[in-house]
């Protein structure tokens, strides 16, 4: 393999990595918060359940990932395994940041100090309000940064 090969492999999972934000933000927007509200509700109905029906949007998602990845694998690690990889790099990303930064299911980890953290972090709470913000990781108004009073602290 040489370095052609990598960088290829590497701007694939880039790509469908920042791509799932786009996909995050529309199907939230558009489908979570639209034909499937039904599922989606619960998750802003704070009743401190570990489980949400919500819940299951994340094997939504994870499914075309597991696709890819068995398809690429079988097919000699080919592009269609690093497109998985992509997905699956933003579904951690997202499970860590939704469900353990901004809203604690796993109580490891608090205190940021991040003012981008903390400012994702504020933008997530007002959509919790009803202010609009269907962005996840990047795709949130620049209204929030710096400004947020978690970014203050």
């Amino acid at each position: 393999m040489d370095i052609t090969d990598i960088l290829l492999r590497t701007g694939v999972v880039l790509f469908f990595f920042l791509f799932m934000e786009f996909m995050a933000w529309a199907t939230h927007k558009y489908v979570m918060h639209g034909f499937l509200w039904v599922l989606h509700r619960d998750h802003h109905m704070p009743d401190h359940k570990k489980l949400e029906r919500n819940d299951l949007f994340a094997l939504f998602f994870a499914l075309p990932s597991i696709a890819l990845i068995s398809i690429g694998a079988s097919d000699g690690f080919s592009l269609v395994f690093f497109a998985g990889l992509g997905i699956a790099m933003y579904g951690l990303a997202y499970f860590w940041f939704h469900d353990i930064v901004v809203h604690q299911r796993l109580s490891i980890l608090g205190g940021y100090r991040n003012k981008y953290l903390n400012s994702i972090i504020e933008a997530h709470l007002d959509h919790h309000r009803g202010r609009g913000n269907f962005g996840f990781l990047f795709m949130v108004p620049v209204r929030y940064f710096g400004t947020s009073t978690f970014a203050q602290k």
